[in-house]
């Protein structure tokens, strides 16, 4: 049998589990680790600049292609704490991402060693499983458990913890011999799928609200299929935007507090039987239950058992993989079209379509300082189809839910359940790393971008390119928003007249020169004629020099964005809404004026 290092027997089970990419930060305790990265080959690695960069990056690695699972690797000590943001917002949109920390030898884990921290217990709450390996013969094992872990059920991420000494240990170890677990999804049976069916036929104004885990199942063509062979319409939630294209005739719009959609919110209230597949009811698309579940039959398809019931009792509750069930599903819907008897729904989609046209909000405002909507106009003009977005949390995130398209699974790349700060840049990176041809647009907030802005230079170091749309009022305006409730406007402000930028007056931080001295190409805007052909030339200069190109769009002060804080029937719209086909040009069903 051939022996190796454990650390290198580790790296051969990661290539021999598709593993192709890594993202991290070397040191001590990790260093085996990595000079088993560089012999063995096979395996590219990104250098961030924080190691919760890694971690997000990996994220968006992940997120950005059916079966990729991305690494992040670090010290156990500050490294891996530093991660923890990242395992958690993984665990949270159950997304499968493998964290391996370096720790100071066996011996002295108990002897408060430099460095030295119980990372596996800190992890275990934000993890599906958190190991320090003690014995280096245990290695291949724990990391074959930790990839069947993580594609098991309801992916997620696992963390593993390598003691110095453990790592340099030489075991033996054939990596030709070696072969990934099984994967264990639960299915559907057919007579779950004939029931649920049934419960559908018998309501007269059905939708479907498709989660992502029909995104993390690559299941979004059968979805659309099922919607099309019976006819129902289709609402999207935040982390399953794109399953169906935003312009498809059986796309009902997005439903919730925040990051929906007028018509979406209608249709929703006006739907008397409701199917979840892949979705998990947050809060911030529920609101208060008794509104959203007020007179309509629910049946929640999920692949975890224990989310079934977990935020209210649906009426019938299947555990089961969405692709497993949404296979059956197809089945079962071609067999009764075939037979007739499937209701017809068209004059129901149809009125979906019809709010669809009539509910819109504005974007069109030719202020200046910038309104936001505006810049998610230009962004519906120049970006495509193609185009992948990354965003996270904040006044920019909602707004552009409201407003932008999507059209493909995959496209709207979202830390959706923890939304940390700082998440958009590595988490960009990490997705234009997975897919470098593609075109990847990032969008964040002043203060997002201002979390972890270094990691422009791992996009700069790697030549990584993407574009970055950088809304800037100078203020958490989100935070900024829900201090109304109390009447105050309180250390949200982040104006500050800049000795080195007296142009920016009270912007404060001067983006581009900070973008620049990190070696990226910005441009700033400050007039909506502008944005546009900034748009166009960021393209040009992402593909020209292969970096991050920053868009700064200079915004008033102050907007206030669609939301409601209690349910999806008492949303505050704050600006005019649209009025007439001009108030929303780039809307993806022309305004009907009634």
């Amino acid at each position: 049998m051939p022996r190796m290092t454990a650390a290198r027997a580790a790296v051969e089970i990661l290539k021999r589990e598709g593993v192709s990419n890594a993202f991290g930060v070397p040191g001590a305790a990790i260093n085996p680790f990595y000079a088993a990265l560089k012999a063995s080959g096979g395996v590219q690695h990104t250098l961030a600049r924080h190691v919760e960069g890694a971690s997000h990056m990996a994220e968006g690695y992940t997120r950005a292609k059916a079966g990729n699972i991305g690494v992040c690797i670090g010290t156990s000590g500050p490294a891996g704490t530093d991660m923890i943001t990242g395992l958690y917002s993984a665990i949270a949109d159950s997304i499968p991402i493998l964290c391996i920390t370096g720790q100071a030898p066996t011996a002295v884990l108990h002897k408060e060693d430099f460095q030295a921290v119980d990372i596996a217990s800190i992890a275990k709450p934000v993890t599906k499983a958190a190991t320090t390996v003690l014995e280096a013969a245990q290695v291949p094992g724990v990391f074959q458990q930790a990839f069947h872990l993580m594609r098991t059920g309801r992916p997620g991420p696992v963390l593993i913890d390598l003691p110095i000494d453990v790592q340099l240990t030489e075991i033996e170890f054939d990596p030709e011999l070696y072969e990934p677990l099984p994967v264990y999804k639960p299915a559907a049976t057919r007579k779950q799928i004939e029931r649920a069916v049934e419960m559908l036929n018998a309501s007269e104004r059905p939708l479907l609200v498709a989660g992502g885990g029909i995104i993390n199942a690559d299941a979004s063509e059968l979805l659309v299929e099922f919607a099309e062979l019976t006819g129902v319409p289709v609402v999207p939630t935040l982390m399953g935007w794109g399953i169906l294209p935003d312009d498809h005739e059986l796309n009902a719009g997005m439903v919730g507090l925040q990051t929906s959609h007028r018509y979406g919110n209608a249709n929703f209230l006006e739907s008397d039987f409701v199917l979840g597949i892949g979705n998990r009811w947050a809060n911030r698309h529920t609101g208060k239950l008794d509104v959203y579940t007020r007179g309509r039959t629910f049946v929640h398809v999920d692949i975890e058992p224990t989310q079934l019931g977990k935020i209210f009792a649906p009426d019938l509750g299947i555990a089961s993989d969405a692709k497993a069930a949404l296979t059956l599903f197809v089945e079962v819907a071609r067999e009764l079209k075939a037979a007739g008897k499937l209701q017809d729904r068209s004059v129901w989609a149809a009125s979906t379509q019809e709010r669809k046209a009539t509910l819109q909000r504005r974007t069109h405002f030719d202020n200046v300082p910038l309104k936001p909507q505006r810049v998610y106009e230009e962004m519906n003009r120049a970006f495509g189809p193609e185009t992948r977005y990354v965003t996270t949390i904040g006044l920019s995130q909602i707004a552009g839910a409201q407003m932008l398209h999507v059209y493909r699974p995959r496209h709207w790349i979202n830390c959706g359940q923890a939304g940390p700060l700082g998440w958009t840049i590595p988490a960009a990176l990490g997705v234009a790393t997975a897919d470098p041809e593609g075109t990847v647009v990032a969008l964040s907030g002043d203060y997002d971008f201002q979390f972890m802005l270094e990691e422009l230079a791992v996009g700069a170091q790697h030549r990584i390119p993407y574009v970055h749309v950088l809304v800037n009022n100078s203020y958490l305006g989100l935070i900024r928003q829900a201090q109304r409730n109390f009447d105050i406007d309180f250390q949200v402000n982040l104006e500050f007249e800049n000795l080195n930028s007296p142009e920016l007056g009270v912007y404060g931080v001067d983006h581009v020169k900070v973008v620049e001295g990190l070696g990226c190409k910005a441009i700033r805007v400050t007039e909506p004629d502008q944005l546009l052909p900034a748009f166009e030339e960021a393209k040009k200069l992402a593909a020209e020099f292969r970096v991050p190109v920053v868009v700064e769009a200079i915004l008033e002060r102050v907007t206030n964005i669609a939301m409601s804080g209690t349910d999806i029937a008492s949303v505050n719209e704050f600006e005019d809404i649209a009025t007439d086909p001009s108030h929303a040009p780039t809307a993806t069903r022309p305004l009907t004026v009634s």
